[in-house]
């Protein structure tokens, strides 16, 4: 990666600028003089369009996953690009010498039927946008390690010892990722120009993160044995190794603007779900998998053992002396271009984030973020958790989620297509309903399971089947709602508007989950009784007393006694119907006529005041 140029953007200068062009702006990211474009062709900008917007790359980051993407297409512009080059000399001839009519008729190649630009294909990239992309998914994909064990392998490896409630104690963990907003404008203000802009805190993140993670092996699986003592430890470890993931994130985002050239910016985004996805899946389903013995016993081994092939020690170790390796290369190997610092200053950020927030219809699509998930909270945040208490195996688990992730690729790139166009938010108000109806028929599908606890093809079709029709509709709605972001956010901020939008909906997501699993139990009614008569020891000199059993804890005595504990109410059901029935009712008498109303605006209703510095 070793003389890597890091952007290929083409600069406009005052002299080559278009005179529609009638004032200018500080370009956040070199900290240089930009003409910025007028209203009319400004309109409908979007980080996956190769156009010109002198102010696209500035300022923070773009959140996923899950949790953020920048667009992964076009998103469709509705302006009057056409009417304006940037780049038009005072001749009428381009900066590549070309006249207009064979401008225009390579513009008309380059474009869709419909006006949109033509996506290109890996292929057709440069070999330094190729070589730069494929460092961007090893960046992601380090970044989704931690995240794959805090949002998907711990919980799991909790609930055998935890109340769900317990459980959503340790949801805190996840927390840095959705209040990123707070600290990303620090990340983009204090840099050092000689090491480079992003360089400057992914090399010392990446380091704490790989120290953090040998310490944690050498303890996490005493924590772990003793979970509900350790409870804070273990919560407070991981919610340390992902605010410096979140803050990672940050960087890697901003350095995805610049690192990609414009031709290529759209595979941000794929990048980032790649790499991302991959890093997550590898921590959640493959170390799910390899941390099972029974797993092993079954597909790896000849002779038995009760030892899984990877503990989680050694998968933290492993993983911390690979971001160490990581770490150097991108020190010593990868170049940044040098930059300025910003005219503003980090005041500056602040104040374009409280102007994003000002803004009336900011305020209603952050208000349809924060409810838009509780209807489908109990499904995603309890389900799983569910069907393990009930007797699927870990191994069994993992391979549905397996199964699950080539399918959310390929759903995610028909997303982006449905995304486009003057309605962008209908893909995500029908995945919104397909959401609800998946939640609905996890529901019957946890209530059929096998009370042999037997787990047999059909039984696990069902499950994967189920899994999949969620992550269709999860991929539509999180593709299309950031496609929505990308076309709205002003490109004077952009960078300070994507992040504010995309923290606002991972918070959505989370802030429920506490509430949800702590009313798992406080809904749940069970109660420990003996099996039977027979049963009780003849010498027995205090009678069996049934008591409640609806935490883990209560659970273990119950069986030490040989009691039986009997669910009277599962608190599983009763959530998930009164999210599902929230979740209706908002979506029709509010958050329908809301989203319709908001896509249906023009660009300058998302803007804010051009920023004076």
């Amino acid at each position: 990666m070793d003389g890597i140029e890091l952007s290929h953007r083409k600069r406009a200068t005052p002299a080559q600028s278009s005179p529609s062009a009638n004032h200018s702006s500080t370009d956040y990211e070199t900290g240089s003089y930009l003409p910025t474009a007028s209203a009319d062709w400004a309109e409908g900008a979007s980080l996956g369009e190769p156009m010109f917007i002198p102010s696209i790359d500035s300022s923070s980051s773009q959140f996923r996953s899950h949790t953020h993407t920048l667009s992964s297409t076009s998103t469709g512009t509705t302006g009057t690009l056409a009417s304006v080059n940037p780049y038009e000399k005072l001749n009428g001839s381009n900066s590549d010498g070309m006249t207009e009519s064979t401008k225009e008729e390579q513009d008309e190649n380059n474009n869709n039927d419909d006006g949109t630009r033509k996506s290109l294909s890996f292929t057709q990239l440069t070999a330094i946008d190729r070589q730069n992309f494929l460092a961007l998914v090893f960046l992601y994909l380090l970044q989704g390690i931690p995240v794959g064990l805090a949002f998907g392998s711990i919980p799991f490896l909790l609930k055998s010892r935890l109340s769900y409630g317990q459980v959503g104690i340790f949801t805190l963990a996840s927390y840095p990722y959705s209040l990123k907003l707070l600290w990303s404008p620090i990340v983009d203000a204090f840099y050092s120009p000689k090491f480079g802009r992003r360089k400057s805190w992914i090399v010392p993140i990446q380091t704490v993160s790989a120290l953090v993670l040998i310490y944690l092996s050498t303890t996490v699986e005493n924590l772990l044995e003793n979970a509900q003592e350790n409870l804070f430890k273990i919560t407070m470890s991981f919610f340390t190794l992902v605010f410096l993931c979140a803050t990672q994130d940050i960087a890697v985002d901003g350095w995805a603007l610049t690192l990609l050239s414009q031709e290529a910016l759209s595979y941000a985004s794929t990048a980032q779900t790649v790499g991302l996805n991959t890093g997550y899946f590898m921590s959640f389903t493959v170390f799910l998998a390899f941390n099972s013995p029974d797993f092993a016993n079954k597909y790896l081994r000849a002779a038995s053992s009760d030892v899984p092939p990877i503990s989680l020690s050694q998968y933290l170790a492993a993983w911390g002396w690979i971001y160490l390796v990581a770490t150097a290369l991108v020190a010593i190997l990868k170049r940044e271009e040098r930059t300025h610092a910003d005219s503003g200053g980090i005041s500056a950020v602040y104040r374009s984030m409280y102007k994003v927030l000002r803004l009336p219809n900011i305020q209603v699509l952050i208000l349809v973020h924060l409810v838009a998930k509780i209807g489908f909270q109990a499904n995603e945040a309890v389900t799983n958790l569910k069907l393990l208490e009930r007797g699927l195996s870990k191994e069994d688990l993992a391979l549905t989620v397996l199964i699950d992730f080539p399918f959310e690729i390929i759903f995610g790139y028909y997303a982006a297509k449905w995304s486009t166009g003057a309605r962008p938010l209908r893909p995500w108000m029908l995945g919104y309903l397909g959401r609800l109806a998946c939640a609905v028929l996890s529901m019957f599908a946890v209530a059929a399971f096998p009370r042999s606890g037997k787990v047999g093809p059909g039984y696990l079709l069902v499950i994967i089947l189920t899994h999949v029709l969620g992550s269709f509709m999860s991929t539509i709605q999180f593709v299309s709602i950031n496609a929505f972001h990308t076309q709205i956010a002003d490109p004077a901020i952009g960078g300070t508007y994507m992040t504010t939008l995309n923290t606002i909906s991972n918070l959505g997501g989370q802030w429920p989950r506490l509430i949800v699993l702590y009313a798992v139990d406080w809904l749940t009614s069970a109660t420990c009784q003996p099996p039977s008569e027979t049963s009780l020891s003849e010498n027995a000199t205090t009678p069996f007393t049934p008591f409640s059993c609806v935490k883990e804890a209560d659970k273990a005595i119950c069986r030490s006694l040989q009691g039986a504990c009997e669910i009277k109410t599962d608190g599983y059901y009763v959530a998930n119907v009164l999210c599902v029935g929230i979740g209706l009712v908002l979506f029709f008498a509010w958050i329908k006529g809301k989203m319709t109303r908001l896509q249906s605006l023009n660009t300058a209703a998302w803007r804010v005041e051009s920023p004076s510095y």
